[in-house]
């Protein structure tokens, strides 16, 4: 197991009286790491998965619960999403059974954050589980190693079953999209066309790093525009997809309303499109290179707690920056290039405008930008 990021984070709020909140895409090892965290103590496991388990947990009672839980002081709710009223469920055990750890992990942000949010106020810790980060993998694999891996990572991503399986990348990531990728959209988004989903994402797939029309999506994939609208909201629910937002204050010539869209792994985005050429045969390797960097910040905001706030920046002049951070008052652009040329500097109109620092982020640099 490669070891995660966040398995001290959790190991500190044992003891604490308040239910552990783990989420983020299947098969990314969120099972795993609850149970790393809790491998030297007893503990209760229940699958919300198996149906048995569904069945019992649904709005128990204290008594019942009672019986369920026996003298375990350390229970852990697997697939928390799949169990109807689990959000009542944890607050009698977090209220009533004050010696009890509780560890919960779900899938998706669905129906386990509307669930959760208003009984469990003040009564949990949250966290989020994403691929393995290139901290995490160069950790484990060594600075050679990693630097050595990097065009595979931009090609294959980080899954954990997919680092397990060097040569057999494409079949593990297959496997992956067809059998997981979208389950718990389908499941708990109602969609009834799953093939008009399909197209969507792979439409979003071949757009990283461009701006997004839904009006355009919308014909692409012949549905209305809210109906696009709603598909991205689920595959974002999802941990598929992030959006990045228009940075805008006072000038009047920037795009305010904008989005990007973003995939969190690579490998799975260059599944949805069939493509594992190699870089130097490749049309989007800037594209690539944006989606890798974008996406191992926001595991890094997200890991480390930052309160930094995230956007990439342009003008109606077609001036632009590849990403934004906003932080205590202070402004950063940062520009993505996989070789950068000598002399390449951002837009003067941002960086006076703003007072804003800036920095190109390359091959050889970007591990300042990855690693916080």
């Amino acid at each position: 197991m490669i070891p995660r990021y966040l398995f001290e984070p959790l190991q500190n709020r044992i003891g604490s009286g308040k239910a552990i909140v783990l989420t983020g895409p299947r098969q990314v090892g969120k099972t795993t790491l609850i149970e790393k965290v809790l491998q030297s103590a007893e503990y209760l496991l229940l699958d919300g998965d198996d149906p048995a388990t569904r069945a019992l947990l649904r709005f128990p009672t204290t008594e019942r619960l009672r019986t369920i839980l026996g003298k375990y002081e350390n229970v852990f709710i697997d697939e928390a999403q799949r169990i109807e009223g689990i959000g009542l469920t944890m607050k009698i055990i977090t209220d009533r059974f004050k010696n009890v750890n509780l560890f919960v992990s779900g899938s998706s942000s669905f129906d386990l954050s509307q669930e959760i949010n208003e009984p469990l106020t003040g009564r949990k810790w949250e966290f989020r589980l994403y691929p393995i980060s290139w901290e995490e993998f160069e950790h484990h694999y060594g600075f050679l190693n990693a630097e050595q891996q990097l065009e595979n990572r931009l090609l294959f991503g980080f899954y954990p079953d997919v680092l397990n399986h060097p040569g057999d990348e494409v079949i593990v990531l297959k496997n992956l999209v067809n059998s997981y990728l979208y389950q718990d959209i389908l499941a708990m988004g109602g969609i009834r066309r799953p093939e008009v989903l399909d197209k969507l994402v792979q439409a979003l797939a071949l757009q990283i790093g461009s701006e997004v029309n839904y009006s355009e999506l919308a014909q692409i994939v012949n549905v209305d525009k809210n109906t696009v609208s709603r598909y991205i909201d689920l595959l974002e629910k999802g941990f598929i997809i992030f959006k990045l937002g228009s940075f805008s204050r006072n000038l009047r010539n920037e795009i305010k309303t904008s989005k990007k869209i973003y995939f969190f792994d690579n490998g799975i985005r260059n599944m949805v499109i069939g493509n594992f050429n190699p870089l130097s045969l490749r049309s989007d390797k800037g594209a690539l290179w944006e989606n890798f960097l974008i996406s191992e910040r926001i595991k890094q905001l997200e890991y480390k707690e930052s309160l930094a706030r995230s956007y990439f920046w342009r003008s109606s002049q077609q001036q632009e920056v590849d990403y934004v951070e906003y932080k205590a008052g202070q402004l950063t652009g940062y520009e993505f290039k996989w070789l950068a040329r000598k002399g390449l500097k951002l837009p003067r109109t941002f960086t006076e405008t703003y007072q804003a620092a800036s920095h190109i982020i390359d091959r050889e640099n970007f591990r300042q930008f990855v690693v916080m």
